[in-house]
C-alpha cells in the first residue's frame, strides 16, 4: 500500500483517505517528503510548479504548498527518484521518469547540456552516453571541422563550472533532418553525465516543455512553455511548436517534458515573432542515432551527404498563353 501523510488532516479526512485507497483510489508511486516550517509533514507526487507554488498530490486531492513555507524536501523511501524504466540502446537510454519541477529537472539534467563553438559561430547540444557522445543540429557545424564543446559540471561547492574540450570528433551528419552527432574526447576527472530521451512518444498540445541551451551566447539559459502543436510540417517534415523561446544559440539544444525526458531537438524559430519555436520529434532522433553508421562522417569531404541542389533558373521567359 502507498504511503501517505499529511499531518495537519482531520480524522474524518484520514478515514477518506484510507477508504479512498481501499476502494483503488489514485497511487502515489514516486513521492517526495516534505517538512513545512509549521512542523507539518507532507508526502506526495509533484505535479507542477506554478510560480512561488507548489502542486502536490496527495493521493486523493492536490494540495498547493508555498515554497516558503517549505523547511526540507527529501525523496520518499522506496522511490528515490528511480525512473518506472530504463531501456538502454546502442547510443541512448529512454525512460520514464516522474514529473518534477522544471527547477528540479534543471538541477538534475543541465549537465547534460553543452555549448557547441566552431569558427564559424555557436550553438548548442546534449551528450547522450557516458563516452561523450553528444547531439546538436547539422547546420551549427555544418562545413566545420575544428569543433570544441564546453561542458558546465557541479563542482563540490554546488555551482557549474566551466570546461572547454577541444578537437571533438564529428562522427555523422544529416543534413536532411538537421542532426549532427559528436563525440566529445574523455576527461580523466570529468564524467559525462547524459540525459534520457522520452520513451513514450504520445505528445499532447498543451502539455509543459521546457529548453535548455545558449541563446545568442547566453550559456545555460532555460526557457519553459507549452507545446502548441505536436505536428506542425514544414517542406514535409514534422516538428514540435512550442511557446517556449527559441533563439539563436539554442540550435541543438534539447526539450524536455515535464519529466526531464527529452522529446526534441530545437532547431528553429520564426523571425519577427515571439512563441513560436520548433523542435525536431525525438523519433527522427532516434531514427538518425540507432543508423548513424549510414550517415557517417567523412573528414576528407566535410559536406557529406547528398544534397538535391535547385533547378536552374529559365533564362529566357515563357511567351504568355494566346501570344
Amino acid at each position: 500500500m502507498p504511503r501517505l501523510s499529511f499531518r495537519s488532516v482531520s480524522s474524518v479526512g484520514l478515514v477518506l483517505i484510507v477508504l479512498a485507497i481501499a476502494a483503488g483510489g489514485p497511487r502515489v508511486v514516486f513521492a517526495d517528503v516534505f517538512e513545512l516550517k509549521t512542523g507539518n509533514t507532507i508526502e506526495g507526487d509533484v505535479l507542477k510548479q506554478q510560480g512561488d507554488v507548489l502542486l502536490v498530490d496527495i493521493g486523493v486531492e492536490v494540495v498547493k504548498v508555498p515554497l516558503s513555507q517549505i523547511k526540507t524536501r527529501t525523496a520518499s523511501k522506496g522511490s528515490a527518484n528511480v525512473p518506472v524504466e530504463v531501456k538502454k540502446h546502442k547510443l541512448y537510454r529512454t525512460a520514464e521518469l516522474p514529473r518534477r519541477s522544471v527547477k528540479d529537472l534543471t538541477e538534475k539534467f543541465g549537465e547534460g547540456v553543452v555549448l557547441i563553438q566552431t569558427p564559424g559561430g555557436l550553438g548548442s547540444g546534449f551528450i547522450v552516453n557516458e563516452s561523450g557522445f553528444c547531439v546538436t543540429n547539422c547546420h551549427v557545424i555544418e562545413k566545420e571541422t575544428r569543433i570544441s564543446a564546453t561542458i558546465f559540471h557541479r563542482g563540490a561547492d554546488g555551482e557549474f563550472n566551466r570546461r572547454r574540450v577541444d578537437d571533438v570528433r564529428i562522427v555523422a551528419l544529416n543534413p536532411f533532418f538537421d542532426l549532427a552527432l559528436l563525440q566529445i574526447p574523455a576527461q580523466k576527472d570529468l564524467v559525462f553525465k547524459p540525459v534520457f530521451l522520452a520513451a513514450d512518444e504520445d505528445l499532447q498540445e498543451g502539455e509543459e516543455v521546457f529548453a535548455i541551451g545558449n541563446p545568442l551566447g547566453l550559456e545555460r539559459s532555460v526557457s519553459q512553455g507549452i507545446i502548441g502543436t505536436k505536428n506542425r510540417n514544414f517542406k514535409g517534415q514534422v516538428y514540435i511548436q512550442t511557446t517556449a523561446e527559441i533563439n539563436p544559440g539554442n540550435s541543438g539544444g534539447p526539450l524536455f517534458n515535464a519529466r526531464g525526458e527529452v522529446i526534441g531537438v530545437t532547431n528553429m524559430k520564426l523571425l519577427f515573432a515571439e512563441g513560436l519555436g520548433f523542435a525536431i520529434p525525438s523519433p527522427y532522433l532516434k531514427l538518425f542515432l540507432d543508423n548513424h553508421e549510414a550517415f557517417a562522417f567523412d573528414r576528407n569531404n566535410p559536406n557529406s551527404g547528398f544534397r538535391y541542389l535547385d533547378p536552374p533558373r529559365r533564362k529566357t521567359p515563357i511567351a504568355a498563353s494566346g501570344k
